[in-house]
């Protein structure tokens, strides 16, 4: 008999100020309980809304790693009791937090048990580079869980192939914030080019939403979405389910883990994580001319 179907609700999340500092986990509390599913993502940079109660002194993109830094340990605290209240895994919306390497931008996954594991970006944006102290962190890793295999890729990361080829998993999360139209469809196409390399569903998360004040968050253009092979077993689009852009919610759907399975085995149309080794050439293909 095929296992149950596994459901994933992935948000589109609205950044926004707070009066005071209960409203961010009134919120996040208000939107657990609606999504039913059993697994939730949120996206990156969405745990840095703690930090939006009071604008600092000074704007600046170091000032809001220190801000949200200071709030990180709270803020893995709302959702690994969040977690074992409803019963399911959660990916927390990602934000800096200090260690010994310096400022990383890291989400929490956490499961029904209140266990957490964590993944660190680990190639920050040349925005990122530029204009904060953040620096890539612990290495990547996947989750060996109840719902498969999960691995993670923050954002840029997913659209490094072979970072996500190095993350044999079942889903493959990509919790992402962009401010503009453009970086959102980028990520967007990499998270569908990731699913169809690596025979994996991907699961998008953005922010979404204007933050004036708050130079770090203050554009934010995104979707969520849940994205297949296009093979058998799935839609010929390989589209699960996506939001339109900039528009706010929990998207959700249903996965075949038995129909990923046997992707995976080879028996598809084509089995591309089979057939990597008959890609792999050595060095660069040479440029020849032929109009002369």
């Amino acid at each position: 008999m095929d296992p149950e179907p596994v459901r994933v609700a992935t948000a589109a999340w609205p950044i926004e100020w707070h009066a005071d500092r209960s409203g961010y986990a009134e919120k996040l509390a208000r939107w657990v309980a609606s999504a039913d599913a059993d697994l939730l993502v949120f996206p990156e940079y969405a745990g840095m809304e703690a930090a939006l109660v009071d604008p600092p002194e000074r704007d600046l993109p170091d000032t809001w790693l220190a801000l949200a830094a200071d709030r990180a340990e709270e803020v893995l605290d709302l959702h690994i009791a969040l977690a074992r209240r409803h019963g399911v895994h959660i990916l927390a919306g990602s934000l800096p937090v200090r260690t010994s390497l310096g400022y990383v931008n890291r989400a929490y996954l956490i499961a029904p048990t209140g266990a957490v594991l964590w993944q660190d970006k680990q190639i920050p944006t040349p925005w990122e580079r530029a204009h904060t102290s953040l620096t890539p962190g612990d290495p990547l890793m996947v989750a060996e869980t109840d719902l498969g295999r999960i691995g993670i890729l923050v954002c840029h990361d997913s659209e490094f192939p072979l970072l996500a080829r190095a993350l044999e998993c079942d889903l493959l999360l990509v919790p992402a914030c962009t401010d503009a139209d453009h970086g959102a469809h980028r990520v967007r196409t990499a998270a569908r080019a990731r699913a169809l390399e690596g025979a994996c569903i991907t699961v998008l998360a953005q922010t979404v939403g204007d933050v004036p004040g708050c130079c770090y968050l203050d554009a934010n253009s995104g979707r969520a979405g849940l994205y297949a092979p296009a093979d058998i077993g799935f839609p010929a689009s390989g589209i699960l389910a996506e939001s339109p852009l900039t528009a706010p919610g929990w998207v959700s759907a249903d996965i075949d883990t038995a129909a990923l399975s046997r992707l995976k085995e080879g028996r598809g149309e084509v089995s591309i994580p089979l057939d990597w080794p008959r890609s792999e050439r050595t060095g660069t293909a040479p440029v020849r001319r032929f109009d002369d």
